[in-house]
């Protein structure tokens, strides 16, 4: 280590060691929040407890919170909020939600144990540093008073103490080189331990989140069921009957009048065509022949040459993900496309595809005009719910004026049977 780094360094450690200094007036203020939220359960017996109680509760939260998210950045992991949701937005439903939440009086238990750790926390590496400090201020002032100076800890009036206090300040920079990036993480470590979800309420919501993304399956399931037979009933059903009708009508004409037999004839080899071409389609809505020959690098490609705008498609994948997935990822790629044609004025997009850390990754942008959003009933709303079902996420970047980039993950692992790795403009 150069003279250069163990200066910043020191720095650095000082610097911290003053912001958790500064940081322990912090701790101390969510003291008063608990007599003042403990005593608005019995005035809820008299009304004015309820707003009171809804208030105070309101302050614990946002107090917690922000040091939820102070040990959220020092540990480097998210700590959701566990409060429970209430059903509705009534005051009496709010207070008992409130008050039968196991996560309201964890906060209250966090108050008082946050108020000696922050204390503790917050004195005790600036203590070690100011202990460091004046053990090497020891000589001078034995040198310009030596005499009018009582140090308890060391005698300095011999020659033993003179020396013995630098290596006793040593000892205590020492600790506190070592100590000052590590105090905050146990403070932050007992944050997460008081505040983060327990493992009973990571399981409800867990189980909440899958109700939910199961229901919103089985509904986009029946949803397309009901498509498929409505495209069946008005497509190719209806041109079948025709062509069963021009067939019969052809066998009745086919000895009196041969020729207007060859034109029925004609008419129902066109049905057929037709309705052959519309089974087709309806095929490919299910489930595009090109993606199981080509898998996800050339659909997205047959996609991209069949958008009515110009799509640079960048994909580097180290095998194909599993046929579900595959089939998830390329509906949402065309879904979200077909809103870029739609709504976006742009002129041109792309599409990325990664797989990393187990997640496969897709990014879709355009140079449009912005402010999509994942709005009830809208397309990037059925993505949301196609990619929940395989336990995946949807975020928008989407400010107006643009551009818009929508990101997709799902968790998945490749399979090593094929290698595809290309970039280019389709």
């Amino acid at each position: 280590m150069t003279d250069h780094d163990l200066v910043r360094g020191a720095r650095e450690r000082l610097t911290q060691a003053a912001t958790g200094l500064a940081r322990t007036p912090l701790s101390l203020l969510g003291l008063p929040l608990i007599p003042l939220q403990l005593v608005t359960y019995p005035l809820i017996l008299v009304t004015v407890g309820v707003p009171l109680l809804l208030l105070f509760t309101a302050l614990a939260r946002r107090y917690t919170g922000f040091f939820r998210r102070w040990a959220a950045g020092v540990l480097g992991v998210e700590i959701p909020p566990p409060y429970r949701l209430p059903e509705n937005r009534g005051p009496m439903t709010r207070v008992r939600t409130v008050a039968t939440d196991p996560a309201t009086w964890r906060d209250l238990a966090f108050l008082p144990v946050n108020a000696i750790t922050g204390v503790f926390c917050g004195v005790v590496p600036m203590a070690l540093w100011l202990g460091g400090a004046f053990g090497f201020m020891v000589p001078l002032l034995w040198l310009t008073n030596a005499n009018s100076i009582e140090y308890t800890l060391v005698d300095i009036d011999t020659p033993g103490g003179f020396v013995l206090a630098p290596m006793i300040g040593t000892a205590y920079l020492a600790l506190a080189w070592w100590a000052t990036p590590r105090i905050p993480r146990l403070h932050a470590r007992v944050v997460k331990w008081l505040l983060a979800p327990s493992a009973n309420a990571t399981l409800t919501d867990r189980v909440r989140v899958l109700a939910d993304s199961r229901a919103d399956t089985v509904d986009a399931q029946a949803a397309e069921l009901r498509r498929i037979e409505r495209d069946l009933h008005d497509g190719a059903q209806a041109r079948l009957v025709a062509l069963g009708m021009s067939l019969g009508m052809a066998e009745e004409l086919l000895a009196r009048d041969p020729r207007a037999a060859q034109e029925l004839l004609a008419e129902a080899r066109q049905s057929s065509t037709l309705a052959l071409a519309e089974l087709r389609n309806l095929v490919r809505g299910i489930h595009p022949p090109v993606l199981a020959d080509r898998g996800l690098d050339g659909a997205l490609r047959a996609l991209a040459l069949a958008h009515p705008l110009p799509v640079e498609v960048d994909l580097e994948l180290s095998g194909r993900p599993e046929a579900p997935v595959e089939s998830a990822a390329y509906f949402a790629v065309a879904e979200t496309l077909t809103n870029v044609a739609k709504h976006s004025g742009a002129t041109g997009a792309w599409v990325r595809v990664r797989h990393e850390h187990g997640r496969l990754s897709l990014m879709i942008g355009d140079d449009g005009r912005g402010g999509a959003a994942a709005s009830e009933g809208g397309g990037l709303r059925g993505i949301e719910r196609r990619l929940a079902a395989f336990d995946g996420t949807l975020g928008i970047a989407s400010p107006v004026g643009g551009p818009t980039i929508v990101t997709m993950e799902l968790p998945c692992e490749l399979s090593s049977v094929k290698t595809s790795s290309s970039s280019g403009t389709a």
